[in-house]
């Protein structure tokens, strides 16, 4: 073979019964497999990272927790003009999606998977950001809608909070029921963060659960009556738009955030602060375990 100058030279020998063809072919049929693997392999690890969105009314601690989640230190913010993205990773401390099946007595290194934190700007006309990323989600593995536990004490931070939430999980619920495949999309569960606990002012996370429920009871009755008084709900087909746009079970005179989960939302109400006072922690761990559990 060491004369071989044409192709069909080489050819011939490659057919050829010799002890070197014979080598080579072997050689190549036990290496071709492991280099498809490992290409196949690389090609995976290049997918997009998965994201969590965080979203909530302005004032709420978004950004804050954004800092505090990618620096391990909450920093200084001011009102987001428009959103903003960080690389983060999964604390040691942290199970995640891969570790639930893990032993309590596993001494080994737990997984901590790196994804991407995306701030929305909380502010009524900039919201489309927020709306569009969960319009078109790439890798998009689960909602973190912020809520200061003090501002839903009064009547107008309740009202502004609701109505957002009311609109966002409406989409969600859109996003499930008017899907054009026979496989449902895949579900992206919510969290409301129920931020400023060490506000002495803040309502306890059970409260900030019941009076937002309350609340988007009342908006959805009043855009249902919007909706009438347009003139929609007297067309022929005119229920079938109620209907699509009531949030939550039909017809239902009080909502609740379990009547989400027939459209593949899981909602989940939970307490923390992203400072705390003095040289103290914020208490975010329960949000990290979220986080990590859908990962």
């Amino acid at each position: 073979m060491a004369g071989s100058d044409t192709p069909n030279d080489w050819l011939t020998w490659a057919f050829s019964p010799t002890i070197s063809a014979i080598l080579v072919t072997l050689v190549v049929s036990l290496c071709l497999p492991v280099l498809i693997h490992y290409y196949l392999y690389r090609k995976a690890s290049a997918k997009v990272l998965p994201t969590v969105l965080l979203i909530g009314p302005s004032g709420a601690g978004k950004t804050t927790l954004l800092t505090l989640f990618a620096n391990g230190t909450p920093s200084a913010t001011h009102t987001s003009q428009e959103p903003q993205t960080a690389l983060c990773q999964l604390p040691s401390t942290t199970s995640s999606h891969e570790d639930r099946y893990r032993s309590e007595h596993d001494t080994s290194s737990r997984s901590q998977p790196k994804f991407l934190l995306v701030d929305t700007p909380g502010h009524g006309k900039l919201r489309h950001h927020a709306l569009s990323s969960l319009t078109s989600p790439t890798a998009l593995k689960g909602l973190v809608f912020v809520v200061d536990s003090a501002a839903v004490s009064s009547a107008a931070g309740l009202t502004e909070t609701a109505e957002y939430l009311h609109d966002v999980l409406l989409l969600l619920q859109k996003r499930h029921t008017q899907s054009k495949t026979s496989r449902d999309p895949q579900a992206i569960p919510v969290l409301i963060a129920a931020n400023k606990q060490d506000v002495f002012t803040s309502l306890p996370a059970s409260l900030v659960k019941s009076k937002l429920e309350q609340e988007i009871a009342k908006a959805r009755q009043t855009r249902s009556k919007g909706l009438l008084d347009s003139g929609i709900g007297m067309e022929d087909d005119g229920g079938d738009d109620e209907e699509s746009n009531w949030l939550g079970q039909y017809g239902a005179k009080e909502f609740k955030f379990a009547q989400m989960e027939e459209h593949g939302v899981e909602v989940k109400v939970i307490g923390g602060n992203v400072r705390g006072e003095g040289e103290e922690k914020g208490r975010v761990e329960e949000w990290w375990a979220w986080i990590g559990e859908n990962l």
